[in-house]
């Protein structure tokens, strides 16, 4: 991929030192939009039907009308790759309500900003592959509707930075005694053999890649199940994963300065394994 990539930026292709948005769009006034992240293997998106439900699901909830079908999304994704050629790559989508008089109502006949970008998608650190990665527990502090894949990600943002200054990755997050999920990222644990997720609601993102995770282990015959998790099973657990679209599925080994399983656990090096595979069978696909 060429070092100045191409973007889409309202319906026009602009190299992205180029692309500009009004001062007064709604997005950046007031977080008032949303967004989806979509990895491509080879040349082949993952889960984009998936993708594409969620992004239809965000716009709705913010009572803004799509500003293009599946079939738009997917040529817009399509010509967005071919003018971005690489390897691996992560697709950016984000659509916010336009500009308008800075007004909390929405505006009468908004016009919707629509922009997408690509960027180059590097795979997970082999060395937290081997060592797995550090976690620390916060208090869940966002709003109530974080099934909203929402632009506005500051408590997102203060939650993480917590975590990097305690030295962590990732920060996982607890509202009233219950996992809810990571400051970016669906969150896993493993108890006795069994995977567990806390099921979805208006407190987490719906993951793809999470969903995707309890999909292989039923396939493959591990049990699995979506219930709550508390924090008191979380810091017992034998195993914990963190899941996302950029991280894959990462091993937590360490939650507050305290060892989880003394490493990757046995049940993530089942895991890992199939969701790799996956993977390659897209790629194969794509070069078919």
């Amino acid at each position: 991929m060429s070092a100045e990539p191409t973007v889409h930026l309202n319906g026009e292709w602009l190299p992205l030192s180029q692309a500009r948005v009004p001062v007064l769009d709604r997005g950046f006034i007031f977080g008032d939009g949303v967004y989806e992240v979509i990895p491509v293997y080879g040349r082949r998106p993952f889960r984009l039907p998936q993708h594409l439900a969620r992004l239809a699901r965000s716009l709705e909830a913010i009572r803004l009308e799509p500003p293009l079908d599946a079939p738009g999304w997917t040529a817009l994704i399509d010509e967005l790759l071919a003018r971005n050629p690489g390897g691996d790559r992560s697709v950016y989508l984000q659509v916010t309500r336009g500009p308008a008089s800075r007004d909390h109502a929405f505006p009468r006949a908004p016009a919707p900003t629509v922009f997408a970008m690509v960027s180059p998608l590097n795979p997970p650190d082999p060395a937290l592959l081997e060592e797995g990665a550090a976690a620390v527990v916060l208090e869940d502090i966002r709003w109530s509707r974080c099934d909203i894949k929402s632009v506005n990600l500051l408590a997102n943002i203060l939650l993480r930075q917590q975590a990097v200054e305690r030295g962590a990755l990732e920060a996982i997050l607890v509202r009233d005694g219950q996992v809810t999920e990571g400051a970016a990222s669906n969150v896993f644990i493993v108890r006795d053999g069994e995977i567990r997720t806390p099921p979805t609601s208006r407190f987490m993102l719906p993951g793809i890649t999470r969903d995707l995770v309890l999909e292989l282990a039923r396939a493959h015959g591990l049990p699995c199940r979506e219930a709550p998790v508390s924090e008191a099973e979380l810091r017992g657990a034998d195993e914990i994963w963190i899941t996302s679209s950029t991280r894959e599925v990462l091993p937590v080994t360490r939650l507050d300065g305290r060892p989880v399983g003394g490493g990757p656990g046995p049940v993530w090096r089942r895991i890992m394994p199939l969701y790799q595979e996956y993977k390659r069978n897209l790629r194969e696909a794509a070069e078919a």
